[in-house]
């Protein structure tokens, strides 16, 4: 990647926090701010984002527009109606990006974005057209039938978790998005279907997602070690 090439920054952000009872998880408040301004202040500041776009539901919009002028993000150019699926809401977000030869997309529930992870994911894009952050499975992995009798144990040397930050060429993305047809549950998945290899980079497993009351104590956790000197 040369020194010209515009990256945009999808946030999918648009879930409706089913796992999180009558709490908002995207406006929810980690650490000293909403859980949504983590990922987004790192986009702010990374040199390599050129554009932000951000999908919510609709009826977050008023919040997330009052957000984005209350921390000042220039980058953010459009904050969006996300679709009933994840993968609607990014291929609006892809319609949104301007001139951009490259896309980085994020979960907005992933707060713990880092410039480093970044980086890392545009270095990795080079290879192939796409990359993403994952991470080792550390656990033994049991495949099973649907009478829950273990079919399968399967090799864990060759497992990975996948996460976001996910990056790609924009062509690349674009036609894949346009292609499809069924659900998916990530963006690698849809390049994938499309025969394109797509190279895995080390991610961090402090990277979680923020799904249930859980991983939001988690996440108060690693926030207040990341404030006792323990570097995110």
């Amino acid at each position: 990647m040369n020194k010209t090439p515009k990256l945009g920054a999808i946030i999918a952000a648009a879930g409706d926090s089913q796992r999180m009872g009558n709490l908002n998880k995207i406006f929810a408040t980690l650490g000293n701010k909403p859980l949504l301004a983590w990922s987004v202040d790192t986009c702010q500041k990374c040199d390599l984002i050129n554009q932000i776009v951000i999908a919510l539901r609709s009826e977050d919009l008023e919040l997330g527009q009052k957000l984005a002028r209350e921390r000042a993000w220039t980058k953010v150019s459009d904050i969006y109606p996300g679709g009933s699926l994840r993968q609607d809401s990014v291929k609006r977000g892809l319609h949104k990006l301007v001139n951009c030869t490259w896309v980085m997309i994020h979960d907005g529930a992933r707060p713990f974005l880092t410039l480093n992870l970044i980086q890392k994911g545009v270095e990795a894009a080079r290879e192939t057209g796409a990359a993403i952050a994952a991470v080792p499975v550390n656990e033994t992995i049991k495949l099973a039938n649907d009478a829950e009798i273990i079919k399968k144990t399967l090799q864990r040397s060759e497992l990975w978790i996948a996460q976001t930050p996910q990056m790609f060429k924009f062509e690349i993305i674009t036609k894949a998005y346009e292609a499809l047809t069924v659900e998916v549950t990530d963006d690698a998945a849809v390049v994938e279907l499309l025969g394109y290899k797509v190279k895995l980079y080390l991610g961090d497993y402090n990277n979680i997602k923020v799904t249930t009351p859980a991983d939001l104590s988690l996440a108060e956790v690693i926030v207040s070690d990341a404030e006792s000197g323990h570097r995110l």
